[in-house]
């Protein structure tokens, strides 16, 4: 059945009506806008116990930092200090002194709203810690919004609508994890804001793998990207690349084979050539996109696929995002939008050829050099892995790709900024090992597939029994 979507009233004063729930609303920056659909909705005072806003820093440091200093206001550590001082207080004062049992909650959110000069990132961390049970330990859910309105006034209701939203799915739809995700959304649209993280924790959320929440976002068209560190753990993308040297890498990794490996290893070595190169500021990405994840009809993701691919690489110590973008130039402009230093796109060159294929770039107004203008934005650099040729046996790089001649000057052009170079340094015997081959002798119980992948790799698909392994 067709779920039924309230309106955010509706929402408010449902909750409202309900006599277990009682608890505090800190926010902060963006108004107090969430609190404010409960006062309107009608029935509040049986639902909220404080609100509060503390916007001078001083105060917001005394009240919410007194053990660990945040380094910025608008984070995820100073959203996760303000749900832990306001849930504690909140039960300290009231825990035993309410006539009926009650479920207690605190809400909070921390934001940059648009400024007047619209020269600022708007965004925000909200989140709520609850009880689901009387005098239980606390669930907590956070997300990360990025708001595109430029007007602060927008800004603020779309604030007050997906605050109010994520309360009623906390109580309401914690038990549909996908449900819940798309309730976020209720009276909303993507054009005014992105969900681009999201994190569940407690003892009625155990159940929750957060990774497959987080592609969810993707799928749902929620956000264009997620991000997971090494250790497995949702991070936002903005936190995780602000001011670092990027290295994608994109594939199916279905698995990673030694020739994936070669081609990290390689492209990073020519990376750590560079003079101002930092290894503590530096991430790699191995880089899946949706369309490698979901079935032919792009409506079902196969969800142990998925985290089978992503433990493989985090196993190898590896960053992974999943991404919506199909083309380069797009996911170049999505790393472009936060304040990274430089940025390295690793590709093959029969990709790249089909990089410089101008049929791609038809929906666009300016064609391929309006494409090329996002794809090789200032701080960014291509390096190219050669591929071999089956025909003759020889190694093919990249001038040795076949294009039209008007759009040969366009390489060269490129090639002689330095902005795309091929890597040379390189184990040519794993020139000729693809994924698809490795799944392929698995499925034919041919033994020679654990040639083709690293022994951790190997070991792991034959322990776990991955992608169809059978002894």
């Amino acid at each position: 059945m067709e779920r039924q979507i309230l309106s955010t009233s509706e929402k408010a004063l449902f909750f409202n009506l309900d006599e277990t729930t009682y608890g505090v609303f800190a926010e902060i920056g963006g108004g107090q806008e969430v609190s404010r659909a409960f006062f309107q909705a009608g029935g509040a005072s049986g639902t909220i116990a404080k609100t509060i806003s503390a916007y001078d820093k001083q105060y917001s440091d005394v009240l919410y930092s007194e053990q660990v200093k945040s380094k910025r206001y608008v984070s995820q550590q100073r959203l996760e200090e303000m749900l832990k001082c306001e849930y504690d207080q909140l039960v300290g004062v009231l825990q035993g002194k309410r006539e009926k049992p009650t479920r207690f909650f605190a809400f909070a959110d921390t934001v940059s709203i648009i400024n007047y000069r619209k020269d600022n990132i708007s965004h925000g961390w909200i989140g709520c810690r609850f009880q689901l049970e009387h005098d239980d330990e606390p669930n907590e859910v956070i997300i990360h919004v990025e708001l595109h309105e430029k007007d602060a006034l927008l800004q603020q209701n779309t604030l007050g609508i997906v605050g109010v939203n994520l309360i009623y799915a906390c109580y309401y739809h914690h038990e549909k994890p996908n449900t819940f995700l798309k309730s976020l959304m209720d009276n909303l649209s993507t054009d005014r804001l992105d969900i681009t993280m999201i994190r569940m924790s407690g003892p009625q959320l155990s159940y929750v793998d957060n990774r497959l929440l987080a592609v969810q976002l993707v799928k749902n068209g929620m956000t264009s990207a997620i991000m997971f560190d090494r250790y497995g753990m949702v991070q936002e993308p903005g936190d995780m690349l602000y001011k670092k040297n990027v290295l994608a890498f994109r594939g199916s990794f279905r698995p990673i084979t030694y020739a994936g490996v070669d081609i990290l290893k390689s492209s990073y070595m020519i990376f750590k050539r560079d003079e101002d190169y930092d290894k503590d500021n530096t991430l790699s990405f191995c880089e899946i996109t949706l369309h490698n994840l979901v079935s032919q009809d792009e409506d079902s993701l196969d969800e142990r696929d998925f985290l089978d691919r992503v433990d493989l690489l985090n196993g190898m110590g590896q960053n992974v995002m999943v991404s919506s973008y199909r083309e380069f130039y797009k996911l170049v402009a999505f790393f472009s939008g936060f304040r990274i230093n430089k940025l390295r796109i690793v590709i093959g060159v029969d990709t790249l050829e089909k990089v410089f294929d101008r049929s791609y770039y038809t929906s666009l107004k300016g064609g391929i050099l309006e494409a090329f203008g996002m794809l090789f934005a200032e701080n960014m650099k291509m390096y190219v892995y050669p591929s071999i040729d089956e025909k003759t046996g020889k190694i093919r790089h990249s001038p040795d790709m076949v294009m039209p001649e008007d759009i040969s000057y366009l390489y060269r052009h490129l090639m002689a900024a330095r902005k795309i170079l091929d890597i040379t340094d390189i184990n040519e015997k794993h020139l000729s090992i693809f994924s698809p081959m490795v799944l392929d002798r698995i499925n034919r119980k041919d033994p020679s597939w654990e040639e083709l992948v690293p022994v951790y790799v190997a070991n792991r698909i034959k322990e776990k029994k991955l992608f169809g392994y059978q002894e």
